[in-house]
């Protein structure tokens, strides 16, 4: 069968640029292959069940400054497909979008179902076709704008173009293809991981969160902001998420062993919280409540104990030198990681194919006129927060506008 546009993967990237293509075109035939039984997976389980579907940042310079792999290439993309742009997007398909403090933006139904089912509808209205449990095996070339799919069930099909979008927890199959026709591929690392870390301190606390920290990992240039997540096997939470992203190759090297240093009261000055507590709390024991509003109670008692600090001590008794100690906890303490914990289904890929051979006003391959890509297959990939996704509406949307615009 001959279609004008066959899209490889049926994830956020590849639906767009599906629905995106055959919109924009009269009568274009368009085909979805998905290799799972699944469609939209990532888009399903994203931000815990609701879909983080982008983030309020309509500045395309500032947008870019979040994706550790892509930031100056996608500022020129971002210009012509934002956030905004995604909005209006779904807005105009009857789906009401909220904002979060953070930025985070998701449906007003709280849903992913409602992503999920308004992507389908479109796809549905648009004609475009769809086939599940169907894996690609390979692409053959015959011709500028001719290719042949063949599928792993033995299927022949031939297109006019081919748009890649095969996501990065799938990257080995669309990878494979991309390499197959001559691509350069940045290798695969795990992007956006939780890290483990076995720790007294730590132990039993799954669970609690501190809003604000800073964490740096000594003896690099990784440093991040946000809060974190205490776990039964370590740490999650922004602040872990976003310095394993950007440090993704840097600590795939370490072998996901390492130490970081974290700063758990970066609003507060622990010297004069401590010294107003000997003050006016003298007579009270250092272990009756945490001063620090973020630090719940139960961590507090971890950071007296490890600077030795016993529960019946007065603040009033609290010495220069336990004072320095418990201030180190709070601002510098040193946890070491011991491997990475991640989400099979929902983690990020740090790799693909190289930038440089993809012309990013169109996301065409610059090696084969007719095959263009979209997504994580790319080696691009941003930080938790919505920031994948708004790269998968963009690359979508502009492969499948020029698809759309070929004669």
């Amino acid at each position: 069968m001959n279609y004008d546009l066959i899209v490889i993967g049926g994830g956020a990237a590849g639906f767009f640029g599906a629905i995106t293509c055959a919109e924009n075109s009269s009568n274009a035939k368009v085909l979805i292959l998905e290799k799972s039984s699944q469609l939209l997976q990532k888009v399903k389980i994203s931000g815990g069940g609701r879909c983080n579907v982008t983030h309020d940042c309509q500045d395309p310079r500032a947008l870019s400054k979040h994706y550790p792999r892509g930031e100056k290439s996608l500022i020129g993309p971002f210009n012509r497909f934002q956030p905004s742009d995604t909005i209006d997007w779904f807005t105009s398909r009857g789906v009401e979008l909220k904002t979060e403090e953070d930025g985070r933006m998701f449906p007003t139904t709280d849903s992913s179902l409602t992503i999920i089912d308004t992507l389908m509808e479109a796809a549905e209205n648009a004609g475009v076709e769809i086939r599940t449990s169907t894996g690609v095996e390979a692409i053959l070339v015959e011709g500028d704008n001719h290719y042949m799919v063949i599928t792993e069930d033995g299927d022949t099909l031939t297109t006019s173009n081919i748009l890649i979008a095969t996501g990065g927890t799938r990257l080995a199959a669309g990878a494979k293809l991309a390499g197959k026709l001559g691509h350069t591929l940045a290798p695969p690392v795990p992007s956006l991981f939780t890290f483990k870390i076995k720790d007294s301190r730590l132990t039993d606390l799954s669970g609690l969160s501190v809003a604000h920290t800073i964490v740096k990992i000594p003896g690099t240039k990784l440093a991040s902001e946000g809060p974190i997540l205490i776990t039964h096997w370590g740490m999650s939470g922004p602040g872990i998420l976003k310095i394993s992203a950007w440090g993704a190759r840097q600590l795939s090297d370490m072998g996901y062993k390492f130490q970081i240093s974290i700063n758990w009261t970066p609003n507060d000055d622990p010297q004069q919280i401590i010294a107003k507590q000997r003050t006016e709390a003298g007579k009270r024991q250092v272990s009756t409540y945490s001063p620090f509003p973020d630090i719940p109670k139960r961590l507090w008692h971890r950071f007296l104990k490890a600077a030795n600090i016993s529960e019946t001590t007065l603040w009033s008794q609290l010495s220069k030198p336990l004072t320095e100690k418990l201030i180190y906890q709070l601002t510098q303490s040193k946890f070491h990681v011991d491997g990475k914990s991640l989400n099979k289904d929902e983690f990020v890929t740090c790799g693909g194919v190289q930038l440089k051979e993809i012309n990013l006003k169109t996301m065409e391959s610059k090696l084969h006129k007719g095959i263009y890509f979209a997504g994580e297959v790319m080696d691009i990939d941003g930080i938790t927060g919505g920031f994948n996704f708004q790269n998968a509406w963009t690359t979508g949307h502009h492969a499948g506008t020029s698809i759309a615009a070929q004669p």
